[in-house]
């Protein structure tokens, strides 16, 4: 007896429970993808800025960036290869996403758009891994740049 008043008393409340409505697929992904956007651009202008600090806050800690002869293995590496493009008073180039994609888990995120010399001639295309390592902070923790083929010339 007791226990068909038990399962009756879980049906009841069962029949009370309301679902939540599930927010739109993709919607996340899209607020995420407007972050790492935004991040990309961030890191970009410290190079603009000639901010090497600044640069160094959006790279993850246990970071990897194909910029030399070796991969560069950690934060305080890649830094240390980077200050070289930071030393002058004019940026070496400058870089722009075009492309940003994330992941349905909305903590992993792909970027990639065109590096410019100063001239605005696009030399290279870059493509770096970023990781959700707090609410809202994005940092980098892969990053490569490609060399693009010159343009035909007629």
């Amino acid at each position: 007896m007791k226990l068909a008043a038990l399962f009756l008393a879980c049906v009841a409340l069962a029949g009370c429970s309301t679902a939540l409505p599930m927010p739109p697929a993709g919607s996340g992904i899209a607020v995420a993808r407007e972050q790492v956007m935004a991040t990309e651009r961030a890191f970009a202008r410290t190079m603009a800025d000639r901010n090497l600090q600044a640069f160094s806050g959006f790279v993850a800690e246990e970071a990897v960036f194909f910029s030399g002869p070796t991969p560069l293995r950690g934060k305080a590496a890649v830094t240390a290869f980077w200050a070289r493009f930071y030393d002058t008073p004019q940026a070496p180039f400058s870089w722009d996403p075009d492309e940003v994609e994330v992941l349905d888990s909305g903590t992993l995120a792909l970027s990639s758009g065109p590096v410019k010399d100063p001239a605005g001639t696009v030399f290279a295309r870059f493509t770096s891994i970023w990781r959700l390592e707090a609410p809202g902070q994005w940092r980098i923790v892969f990053d490569r740049g490609n060399p693009v083929a010159p343009a035909a010339r007629p």
